[in-house]
């Protein structure tokens, strides 16, 4: 590594500028006094895919702004390699995801509050929601959700006869049509919410950090891959970075207060092992001099493992056919004229939130629909012929895996080992959403469409069947979190505290997704950018917002 003689000092270092990273810049920017340096490794947000919402499908393998990381191969995963996007440039994920707007149920937050973690029950984090979304749509209430903040939420402005079918499905087995799963109650059917208006997607980028990046006491590096936490003593003093990354020059960057890091749930735990922090034998084995053992670094990774149902098609087009050839034109056309069609739509069009067996006192299964179905392999492309498809997944799995350094160089993608379906209860509770998204399917709203079930297909029936099925096709659902996670001193596999601050050191602290001690009932999105909104109250020294009752 050439280091360079460049040296800045700036209040408050933050490694990744993705959704926590932004929002923290936008935060503690806000005070003229204060100087803060973002680094991002990925470019800036420029590409024309990330902010048509169906660009989606085009960011999803370009090595340009995705880190296009692939996890190890397991048991239930049938011996594959899952591909894990993360976002790589400004943004970070939340300007390569699907859009959603998911905060996940009261019983989480409570939760986490009650594994030690001061200040973080469903009353505590819930002004931090409001506060920072602009909720668009009809009969909001307002003790739930947000009307003048920075983060657009809206509903979905184009319809299709299967999605509608599909609730009034829904609402046959008893699933009941739900008006808003991010206000009072998570439970039932729903179109989605999505981060998207006037047919663009708002990121954290372009929600919280490109107005901050007007203010002077700003400054945001692109191209800048962090390598290493920079240590006086135990104290965190700033962070080296690549410009450009490998064979760049090695530039230091210095912090008078503290070092942020905010890299996500992989990345985050690989930069505090390579500055020699975390289990260790892990650090020893690869040549890292320990600075601090801390075990839990790594650990307690989480996430959705999801297998899909996929039906043919009849009676009707889908947007399978609305993707191809001359009715893509016109779609195309339509997205120039006025932002709608199919190109402003998120992936999923349906929530559905439920049980899976009957007496359960919340949901602890989470459905998708949306009426088209994809290539075999290969997320996110589209097929040519019509189909539909619901997805399925436990909210809040128990398995647990874990992000470890391969190597000491920092160019060397970590190891991601997910360990998906290793506890019983999640594979019980898997088949229970199996076997209701088969269900849905074939509802007496859905006869008139539903030709056949394509996969798993009528010939897998038996639980073993289905189980088979989900490890020869499910996949992740992009929500890993956990391996930072918060908890009190009595946790031994705890990272920070419940100020977020990394145990054992001072001036550093972890403020992104891998904090968090369990898994959501959600997408992620939503709660990184509150964990970032309330890290920023904690790393200023102001007060929590007041806990709401309700």
């Amino acid at each position: 590594m050439k280091l360079g003689t460049r040296v800045d000092i700036f209040d408050y270092v933050i490694v990744g500028a993705g959704s926590a990273g932004c929002v923290l810049a936008s935060k503690l920017t806000e005070d003229p006094s204060i100087s803060v340096c973002v680094l991002e490794a990925g470019p800036s947000d420029w590409h024309p895919f990330i902010h048509i919402p169906a660009g989606f499908i085009k960011t999803f393998y370009n090595k340009a702004i995705n880190w296009g990381y692939e996890m190890e191969p397991s048991e239930w995963t049938g011996g594959r390699r899952v591909y894990a996007p993360r976002g790589k440039t400004l943004g970070g994920s939340s300007s390569i995801n699907g859009h959603i707007y998911n905060r996940g149920q009261r019983l989480d937050y409570e939760t986490w509050a009650q594994f030690g973690n001061r200040g973080w029950g469903y009353g505590d984090v819930l002004p931090y929601f409001r506060d920072m979304e602009n909720r668009i749509g009809m009969g909001v209430d307002r003790t739930y959700r947000g009307q003048d903040g920075a983060l657009d939420v809206t509903d979905i402005d184009w319809t299709h006869p299967l999605c509608e079918a599909f609730i009034k499905g829904a609402e046959s087995l008893g699933i009941p049509r739900n008006s808003d799963y991010n206000g009072a109650i998570q439970e039932g059917v729903s179109y989605a919410q999505r981060t998207i208006r006037n047919g663009r997607r708002v990121s954290a980028a372009t929600a919280f950090l490109h107005p901050a990046m007007k203010r002077t006491n700003l400054t945001v590096r692109t191209h800048a891959h962090a390598v290493s936490v920079l240590f006086e003593g135990t104290r965190a003093s700033g962070v080296r970075y690549l410009k450009g990354g490998r064979g760049g020059p090695g530039i230091d960057v210095h912090a008078r207060r503290e070092v942020i890091l905010s890299g996500g749930s992989y990345n985050s735990p690989q930069l505090l092992q390579l500055s020699g922090i975390g289990a260790p034998d892990l650090l020893k084995k690869h040549g890292i001099p320990v600075r601090h053992a801390l075990a839990g670094v790594g650990e307690n990774l989480r996430d959705h493992y999801a297998p899909r149902f996929v039906a043919r098609v009849k009676n009707i087009d889908t947007i399978n056919e609305l993707a191809h050839g001359v009715p893509l034109a016109r779609e195309i056309a339509k997205y120039a004229m006025n932002r709608k069609g199919i190109l402003s739509l998120s992936p999923t069009l349906i929530y559905c939130f439920w049980h899976s067996e009957p007496g359960l006192a919340t949901s602890d299964i989470q459905l998708t629909f949306t009426p088209a179905s994809y290539k075999e392999g290969v997320q996110g492309q589209l097929e040519d012929k019509p189909g539909m498809t619901v997805a399925s997944w436990q909210q809040r799995p128990d398995s647990r895996g874990y992000v470890r350094i391969r190597s000491a160089d920092p160019c060397v993608p970590p190891l991601i080992q997910p360990n998906y379906l290793a506890e019983e209860s999640d594979r019980r509770v898997l088949l229970g959403g199996m076997k209701l998204a088969r269900r849905l399917l074939q509802t007496e709203p859905l006869e008139p469409y539903y030709d056949y079930e394509d996969f798993p297909g009528p010939d897998v029936q038996t639980d073993d069947e289905l189980l088979g099925a989900a490890k020869a096709r499910g996949t992740t659902t992009f929500h890993p979190s956990g391996t930072c996670r918060m908890g009190p001193a009595s946790d031994k596999l705890a990272v920070v505290d419940d100020q977020l601050r990394v145990r054992g050191v001072h001036g550093l602290r972890v403020i992104d997704a891998s904090i968090m001690p369990t898994m959501l009932s959600a997408n992620l999105n939503a709660a990184t950018l509150m964990i970032a909104a309330k890290g920023a109250d904690m790393v200023l020294g102001k007060a929590a917002k007041e806990a709401m009752l309700v």
